[in-house]
């Protein structure tokens, strides 16, 4: 990854992140999972640069075959960023593992996922990198 789009996605990631505050900031924690999602959605493209997309298709081929599984993508933000929403009690690494699948399956490098279900917002949000020198790398935003 060059350094200028490194760059890119850490401005980009910093705004997600703002966006999704100011959601939590208003909503609080307790609601559904799809309230969230509509609210950041629309969050998301009233700030300038960002342009997001809902519950877009990720394609399974298995030995050459796309399959109809109809696994989605909860937000993508410039084509570019995965955002993976989440109301439960903590992050597992079932969420991390199924995260990092839809990086490799999108051809993703980055994703966040984003548990509303927190009290501080910061608490409730984890960074996931589709390295292709490592198996992946996760880091907790703060």
């Amino acid at each position: 990854m060059s350094i200028e789009n490194k760059e890119s996605l850490n401005l980009m990631t910093e705004q997600i992140i703002g966006a999704a505050i100011e959601v939590h900031k208003i909503l609080g924690p307790g609601l559904l999972e799809s309230v969230y999602e509509a609210a950041l959605f629309n969050e998301l493209n009233s700030v300038e640069g960002l342009i997001a997309r809902r519950q877009v298709p990720i394609q399974v081929i298995y030995k050459k075959q796309k399959l109809s599984v109809g696994y989605r993508i909860d937000l993508l933000v410039n084509e570019k960023v995965i955002l993976e929403l989440k109301v439960v009690e903590e992050i597992s690494k079932l969420h991390l593992a199924q995260t990092l699948t839809y990086l490799k399956l999108s051809g993703k490098q980055l994703a966040l996922i984003i548990n509303f279900n927190v009290k501080l917002l910061k608490h409730g949000i984890k960074r996931v990198l589709n390295d292709k020198s490592s198996v992946f790398s996760v880091s907790c935003v703060v």
